[in-house]
């Protein structure tokens, strides 16, 4: 009894609780040995006794994929406890399987006893519940926490089309040509090697361009083009490649936003075959991703804007199966981004085709790709610099081409953006040197509104026109932002501090009051890791990678943030915007009403509400942390 007694009162949550009530504790413990390599639980199968307290030896824990294969693997050694979050969160079930690793003496607390301690004592209770908080912010233990083994689907199987890697397809074998190649020539050996797409090569055999079924109908045969020609005079230049490490839903995705048919697979930089998005597309016929190629196909706005309808339930189905909300961002965004071109080009064939070359970007969560379904829009313009006489004519058609697009995208559902930052308000459509201009004078300004400008101009993508003209502004701003800045990087930070996670200062959520709702902003309060992430994008310079979740990935790289950093960030940021995309669809499916960033806390369980305040309290470290290094004081 004295040994239990002394054994608790060092060991956490029970030294938390009065000695009279430790005492008791002590007295109602049963002693357990379990041998060495003994499966003492399985996960969803064994119903707890209660809570185990390791005296000697070691638990190892882990969850069993339907391959057998252990998965979020724990040590437990003296002093850990075992039981605690299954018996009050998973139906008294093992919520993971545990095999004794050596002789193992435990301490079991019966259930009754253990409910009895949480139930009076408020902190024994959020010992357990933050512990868990904690664990769901490990995205292999938040994964099997929702989908434990024992469903018919595994971690590895659940939706193959969002963990299959390219590497595991077959691909189609590179059949390629010499740019001088006559062009009959060339149809002969497509028709010979029985495919579609021919690549061809320079004098050094590297790949240049390739011709396609499509080339020859358009550019030969409907033009009576002499067949003799080289096949450069037809050919298309622009070589899309992916890696043979990246996912099914990549590959798709990309291919849709280049409207490319082929796509290079590459492995060590070498050419080791290539996909067809018909070949793709036709594997996986049960894939929200095919929706895609509707849209693309639909006749009109008032088509485009049914299709937009049904972007809600393929949310909910992603989610569902427990894709990842990054993915999830991505394929809304993928669909805004198709429906946005399709409307461009409708607009060209009502008012004839544009006077200059051009680049039409989008801004904010788009231009980060993390579209949600509340959405607006965010748009400019920016086109080639023209001879004086010209500037007011291809002013004039931009502004009525934004106009039209605009127009016809708030009749599909992408509402008038409340700030006005639209392609058709005349501020945002201008010209290259126009730009730079702007980004210059909101750089040296370095004022608190400036930076709000730059922040949103900062995350921008372009989806249509001339790519070139979005390069040239961006190697423009690179080289601003290698100039002493010190004031601006401050101001960019401090405007990144403004919000605070919505925690009280007893550490639970923060609400305000909605139509009589008890509420939190869920957008608001991702919003400190955008904006702190962006600005560290910006202190490094880092262009090409466009969403928070890239941007955090090359930070890492780079050594700015630690594993354990970026694991928390990536973690936290993708679980609230899960949560937001689901509310936000349920509330269109379930409510027939407006998706709103509102999170009413009496819906969330109080698992979801113990996750949210862990991951409150991560962004409020990543703030001060913050804040010391650009700010210089808490």
């Amino acid at each position: 009894m004295e040994n239990k007694l002394k054994f608790l009162q060092q060991t956490t949550p029970f030294n938390l609780l009065p000695i009279d009530v430790i005492t008791g504790v002590a007295e109602v413990l049963e002693e357990v040995i379990y041998p060495k390599e003994k499966l003492i639980y399985q996960q969803e199968i064994t119903k707890m006794k209660g809570l185990d307290i390791i005296v000697e030896g070691e638990y190892e824990s882990f969850f069993y994929d339907t391959n057998n294969n252990k998965r979020d693997v724990n040590n437990l050694t003296k002093g850990a406890v075992f039981g605690g979050i299954s018996v009050l969160l998973n139906r008294k079930k093992a919520l993971k399987s545990v095999v004794a690793k050596k002789g193992t003496l435990v301490y079991v607390l019966p259930r009754k006893h253990f409910k009895a301690l949480c139930d009076a004592y408020d902190s024994f209770f959020q010992f357990f519940t933050a512990d868990f908080g904690k664990r769901m912010l490990n995205e292999e233990f938040a994964f099997f926490y929702k989908k434990p083994a024992l469903f018919a689907e595994s971690y590895i199987a659940s939706e193959q089309m969002y963990s299959r890697k390219i590497e595991g397809l077959s691909y189609h074998k590179i059949a390629s040509c010499n740019s001088f190649t006559p062009i009959f020539e060339c149809a002969i050996k497509m028709a010979q090697e029985k495919v579609s797409c021919l690549f061809v090569t320079d004098d050094e055999n590297k790949i240049i361009g390739f011709v396609t079924d499509i080339t020859l109908r358009d550019r030969v045969i409907a033009q009576q083009l002499d067949a003799g020609k080289s096949i450069s005079e037809v050919m298309d230049d622009e070589i899309i490649s992916i890696s043979k490490e990246a996912y099914i839903y990549e590959a798709i995705l990309l291919m849709f936003r280049t409207k490319s048919r082929y796509l290079l697979v590459e492995d060590d930089g070498e050419f080791v075959g290539f996909l067809s998005r018909n070949r793709l597309l036709s594997e996986q016929a049960q894939s929200p991703l095919v929706f895609i190629q509707s849209v693309k196909s639909a006749l009109s706005t008032k088509e485009l804007k049914a299709k937009w309808l049904k972007v809600p339930s393929i949310v909910s189905q992603l989610l569902s199966r427990g894709v990842h909300a990054e993915i999830v961002n991505q394929v809304i965004t993928t669909i805004a981004d198709t429906i946005s071109t399709k409307v461009i080009e409708e607009v060209f064939k009502e008012i004839g085709p544009a006077p200059a070359k051009f680049v039409f970007i989008v801004l904010g969560s788009e231009g980060r790709k993390e579209q949600t379904l509340k959405t607006d829009q965010d748009n400019a313009i920016i086109y080639e610099d023209k001879a004086n006489e010209q500037r007011e004519l291809v002013r004039t058609y931009f502004l009525e081409f934004a106009t039209r697009v605009s127009d016809k995208l708030n009749e599909i559902g992408f509402v008038y953006c409340s700030g006005d930052f639209m392609a058709k308000n005349p501020k945002w459509t201008h010209s290259l040197s126009h730009w730079k201009r702007n980004y210059k004078e909101w750089i040296d300004d370095a004022l608190p509104e400036t930076a709000i400008k730059f922040s949103t101009f900062f995350d921008c993508r372009a989806i249509y026109g001339d790519l070139a003209i979005m390069d040239d502004l961006r190697n423009f701003v690179n080289l601003e932002l290698q100039k002493p800045m010190e004031k601006f990087f401050v101001y960019m930070a401090k405007n990144a501090l403004q919000y605070d996670p919505p925690l009280t200062f007893f550490k639970n959520i923060k609400t305000q009051t909605i139509e009589e709702k008890q509420v939190f902003d869920i957008k608001r309060a991702m919003t400190p890791i955008v904006d702190l992430v962006r600005v560290y994008a910006l202190q490094n310079r880092i262009f090409q990678k466009e969403n928070t979740g890239e941007r955090l990935k090359e930070l890492q790289k780079m050594g700015v943030f630690s594993e354990k950093q970026y694991l928390e960030l990536m973690q936290s940021y993708y679980y609230l915007m899960g949560l937001r995309l689901k509310r936000q669809a349920q509330n269109i499916i379930d409510n027939n009403a407006e998706p709103t960033n509102y999170v009413e806390l009496n819906s969330l369980t109080k698992i979801e509400q113990v996750t949210i305040i862990e991951i409150f309290k991560t962004i409020a470290n990543f703030q001060n942390s913050t804040r010391m290094k650009f700010v210089g004081s808490l």
